[in-house]
């Protein structure tokens, strides 16, 4: 056999099936998408000017929604997450709200990477993709409580 033959590429056809995604010894474990919706939404809120996205009716997010009864904007609160979970890895989508006034890019970059890491090291799926959109600016923030 000669260097040129045993280089030569494979030819072509189907892949030999390697271990399917979340399989051990011991079994398959498998993750719900809620429970990664849930652990990208408390991740998201981990950082101090993300926060849950402004209220929505008929699928438009309502600024000032409260004068009609609906919940404020709140950094505290929530952000909206979705998640797909295809084997190992996840794509994920949020809705989040921004203190102002800080920068709208550096923010929304933080939460994508701590989301990032949060999620993987938590659920040990790989995020191949966090998509994030800002739906409200925290302009007004409830006051502080007082100290008697």
């Amino acid at each position: 056999m000669t260097a040129a033959t045993a280089i030569r590429p494979a030819a072509p056809g189907p892949a030999a099936p390697g271990p399917a995604a979340g399989r051990t010894e011991l079994g398959t474990i498998s993750i719900n998408d809620r429970v990664v919706e849930k652990t990208a939404a408390r991740a998201a809120v981990e950082i101090p000017d993300a926060g849950a996205a402004a209220p929505r009716v008929l699928g438009r997010s309502v600024t000032g929604a409260a004068a009609f009864g609906a919940r404020e904007t709140s950094l505290t609160a929530l952000p909206k997450a979705s998640a797909d979970v295809d084997g190992s890895t996840v794509a994920l989508d949020l809705s989040i709200s921004v203190r102002w006034p800080a920068s709208v890019p550096q923010i929304s970059g933080a939460v994508r990477e701590h989301v990032c890491r949060r999620v993987s090291e938590l659920t040990g799926l790989t995020v191949t993709e966090v998509s994030i959109s800002v739906t409200d600016l925290v302009t007004r923030l409830p006051a502080l409580p007082r100290v008697h």
